[in-house]
């Protein structure tokens, strides 16, 4: 048999992959009182998260079971047929026609579609057919729809409406039960209808919606229990400090674990023996393949911060204040949660490690290559780095650009703490890393340049620490005095929280009427005996 492995691309096949058990992901009884009520809902949660598996894992359990018929369908075909309802009505029910086909042996729907298609017109053929279809059989019909909101336009009316129109038929007359699955829940679709020209909210076109179930991120036990299934199968263990690093990184998001398990275990070929133990290194290191990689799942996340929507959302987050933050209704809010980019609950804060390192360097992708700087002339002769030259590099360079550039930023707000990380990023990428936190209400942005001693200069001694640099950048608010305070208050603190050994004050001064010679500044400052050095920009 052969060797199984983390999964990071369509659904769990559990005798090929390490998985937790799609049904023990939702609350199961739930969705069962839900079905044996005859309810209609909506199953949702971010991409790549588990719904599909769930899905198919549900059916195969009602299939399984006397009481029910189930068919699953994936309805993303119909996306190209945008307004096209007659075409995006035939897309889908070919797809449900196949599926049954294919599950249930049950063909139907297959041999009477294209008539009903022919007779009902697109706005009447799906109710006509899943009620024929119901009718056919006395056993309850329930209907998995996933990739729903793949959609566009009138296409996606029709259905929601038809599925409405058909609700009371039920369970004889019309699937008992039907489950929409998608991204986002259905309230939150605001579809532009082309044949009315406006704008239809989901919730309106399918208010016969009872529940909205969102499918969580994996526990932390559930995290080192997927990962315990290769160390059983395979004797290859993860330190401690491994396992602590996966779940940190992460939170939990399904494809995120399953993507730094597979990189540290599988593509990495040092770790493909077996004898080696993973550790919190490997781990790190596969996290920055995967970012540098521009992975498929991280990198259609980012495409999702080009939405006006979702830059209301997430440039206060980015800048660590509160301007603009009212640009953003709740609506904008709970999308950007449900696209999985902010955390669920608690101040409005990036979901995970990795999707605040991915979404600055997105933002600056096609920038930072127009930064001609370089590694190496930032290291020093012992293979250290020096922190005090690329800062005041980076003082040069915002006055000479900041004003061209971030006049180009959709993040307009949040273009001084974008373009300092950006610059930062071109020279730390070639030998170490940059760490970030950064929330809502925070006034400050916080990075730790983690920086491999040795990496230029023939490697260090095993077990060397990496050397560890805080740089805190604020945005200048009032009173320069009580900024620079607040900042030395907030620069110590996170230096004890990160081990760092040597803290860097960045204060962004936006005043436009306020000379450069002015903004311009290194000072060395002290609190409660400690030094940090603070720069203006």
């Amino acid at each position: 048999m052969a060797e199984r492995f983390f999964n990071t691309s369509g659904p769990v096949v559990p005798p090929r992959h390490y998985s937790i058990p799609p049904l023990e992901r939702f609350d199961l009884d739930e969705v069962l009182r839900l079905i044996r009520d005859e309810r209609y809902f909506v199953l949702h949660a971010p991409r790549q998260t588990g719904k599909t598996s769930a899905l198919l894992a549900l059916r195969d359990l009602l299939n399984e079971g006397s009481e029910y018929r189930c068919v699953y369908a994936n309805v993303e075909t119909g996306q190209t047929a945008r307004g096209d309802v007659a075409t995006g009505i035939q897309t889908v029910l070919a797809e449900i026609s196949e599926r049954a086909l294919v599950t249930l042996g049950d063909g139907f729907l297959d041999e009477t579609w294209e008539r009903t298609l022919n007779r009902a017109g697109p706005h009447g053929a799906l109710r006509q057919a899943l009620g024929r279809w119901s009718r056919n059989d006395p056993k309850p019909l329930v209907l998995l729809i996933d990739e729903i909101d793949a959609l566009v336009g009138d296409t996606l009316i029709s259905v929601l409406r038809q599925l409405r129109a058909g609700y009371d038929m039920r369970p004889t007359g019309f699937p008992q039960s039907v489950i929409l699955c998608g991204i986002r829940d259905v309230r939150d679709y605001r579809i532009h209808s082309e044949s009315a020209g406006e704008i239809v909210t989901g919730g309106s076109a399918f208010n016969i919606k009872a529940e909205s179930l969102r499918l969580g991120d994996l526990a932390e036990a559930d995290v080192r229990a997927l990962l315990r299934q290769h160390t059983i199968e395979t004797r290859q263990g993860f330190t401690d400090a491994a396992l602590a690093t996966v779940w940190n990184q992460s939170q939990g998001q399904p494809w995120l674990v399953n993507a730094l398990a597979y990189e540290a275990c599988f593509k990495n070929k040092a770790n493909r023996d077996r004898s080696r133990m993973i550790d919190a290194e490997a781990v790190m290191d596969a996290r920055e393949e995967l970012i540098l990689g521009r992975q498929t799942h991280l990198h259609q996340l980012a495409d999702k911060l080009r939405e006006e929507r979702v830059r209301r959302v997430v440039e206060p987050v980015l800048s660590g204040g509160t301007g603009g933050a009212d640009e953003a209704s709740p609506d904008d809010v709970e999308y950007v949660r449900d696209l999985g980019l902010l955390a669920r609950r608690g101040t409005r804060r990036i979901a995970n490690p990795i999707y605040r390192e991915v979404i600055p360097r997105e933002l600056m992708y096609a920038r930072e290559d127009e930064i001609l700087q370089e590694t190496e002339w930032y290291v020093k002769p012992d293979g250290d780095l020096d922190v005090d030259g690329l800062l005041t590099a980076f003082q040069r360079f915002f006055r000479e650009h900041s004003e061209h550039w971030i006049e180009r930023f959709q993040y307009k707000e949040a273009g001084p703490q974008l373009l300092l990380q950006a610059f930062l990023q071109r020279i730390v990428n070639g030998g170490g890393r940059i760490e970030r936190e950064y929330a809502l209400g925070r006034r400050r942005t916080d990075l730790l340049i983690v920086w491999p001693p040795g990496r230029f200069k023939g490697g260090a001694e095993p077990g060397t620490p990496a050397r560890r640099y805080v740089v805190e950048c604020k945005v200048l608010h009032g009173d320069l005095d009580t900024t620079i305070r607040e900042g030395l208050e907030q620069t110590l603190d996170y230096m004890d929280r990160c081990r760092g050994e040597s803290g860097h004050l960045v204060i962004f001064d936006r005043h436009e009427s306020k000379p450069w010679e002015e903004k311009l500044y290194r000072r060395e400052q002290s609190h409660d005996g400690r030094s940090v050095t603070v720069w203006g920009a």
